[in-house]
């Protein structure tokens, strides 16, 4: 933490204007992460420096998709193979209701925001962008982050096209994403 502070002093700031709370948006279709806080007039956007997969949510391990849907932060990694990382409560309890209504096992996990610019089912920031998203995460501690993984950007307008799913109960995640992310 020391680190990133002396590279970045401002932090510190910007940490205690956060007022304990943290949000990260994911949009999928924009490739973007924005992270919202109390106090801040504006988010801090970061671009995505890969992507996996396409729209729509993660049904199982190894298909290389980005979950999408509602989640805290279960840990902080600061030994991260991709520099730093934060372990993304993937998958939570809708997603296992959901998977054994449809039958499926074998979800996956390990879903992480982290560093450097891979993937095959994470979110990667690069390195510059993960120390400000982990010292703020770390400053105002992981309870109080809240992750939300959209398909797109919905407080734009809803798109059905980026919508559509054989998968029954997609249409209710996406007003699920929908309603959190017009709650900030």
């Amino acid at each position: 933490m020391a680190t990133i502070v002396a590279k970045k002093p401002s932090l510190k700031g910007v940490a205690k204007s956060a007022g304990g709370k943290l949000r990260i948006f994911v949009f999928k279709n924009e490739r973007s992460v924005e992270v919202h806080a109390p106090g801040w007039k504006e988010p801090r956007i970061y671009p995505m420096t890969a992507f996996s997969g396409t729209l729509g949510p993660k049904l199982r391990e190894g298909d290389g998709q980005i979950p999408e849907g509602i989640y805290g932060i279960e840990y902080l990694n600061p030994n991260s193979s991709y520099y730093l990382s934060l372990k993304v409560s993937y998958p939570n309890a809708t997603d296992r209701k959901r998977a054994q209504a449809d039958g499926r096992t074998n979800l996956g996990g390990d879903i992480m925001i982290h560093g450097k610019a891979v993937t095959i089912g994470c979110i990667p920031v690069g390195d510059d962008a993960i120390e400000d998203i982990f010292y703020l995460a770390a400053m105002v501690g992981i309870k109080n982050v809240s992750v939300i993984i959209a398909p797109y950007d919905m407080r734009k307008g809803r798109n059905p096209e980026l919508e559509r799913s054989p998968l029954a109960w997609y249409p209710d995640l996406c007003r699920e994403i929908s309603t959190a992310l017009d709650a900030n």
